[in-house]
């Protein structure tokens, strides 16, 4: 798909990077809602990512007339039973924590525990003025750390190691990141569904 402008519906600055570097080569341009006008938080009542997704995509989009695009992702636990999962930005302490307050406390939650698979997911919807909308999922599964490693990326990356590495997402750089991670598959899948779209 060549040219489309679409509004990001999220203030996260880590999301708003990675979008652009992902989508930006194909000819997508993604603003931010400041750049957009807008200084929307929409509350996430959803149960799953797909959800949330979706009323954060369909609010921006009612709210600026443009398409709008949405992602929720979170890390999903196997030893904690999917947690922290749709809850992952509220974890623990909730927004005021910091990341690494976050990835902190669940490093002490799995404290002795040997089973340390997880996943991060990623939902990506969007929404069109007209009401057609769009939705992709990926997936990127590995292991969680004793310890945390590396200063790149944002959120659980410092203690999240994708499986087929060594390293964390936050050491690992970010072509490695937007190549292998959930959201890069997320997105992968999404230009697809934009592609077919445009095809119509």
């Amino acid at each position: 798909m060549n040219g489309g402008r679409f509004i990001l519906a999220s203030g996260n600055k880590g999301k708003l990077r990675e979008f652009r570097e992902i989508l930006e080569p194909m000819g997508i341009e993604i603003v931010s809602q400041k750049e957009a006008g807008l200084d929307l938080d929409v509350e996430e009542t959803g149960e799953t990512f797909e959800e949330n997704a979706w009323l954060k995509a369909s609010a921006v989009c009612a709210a600026s007339g443009m398409p709008a695009v949405a992602d929720d992702s979170g890390l999903c636990v196997d030893a904690l039973g999917g947690a922290p999962g749709v809850h992952s930005a509220r974890f623990g302490g909730g927004k005021a924590w910091t990341d690494q307050q976050k990835y902190e406390y669940l490093l002490e939650k799995l404290a002795g525990v040997q089973d340390r698979r997880a996943k991060f997911v990623s939902c990506i919807c969007c929404v069109f003025p007209g009401g057609d909308v769009l939705r992709a999922r990926g997936e990127c599964r590995g292991r969680i750390m004793e310890t945390p490693a590396g200063d790149g990326g944002f959120g659980y990356d410092p203690v999240f190691c994708p499986d087929g590495y060594e390293g964390t997402f936050a050491s690992l750089g970010e072509d490695v990141k937007n190549r292998i991670s959930h959201r890069a598959r997320a997105l992968a899948a999404f230009a697809k569904e934009l592609e077919n779209y445009a095809d119509r």
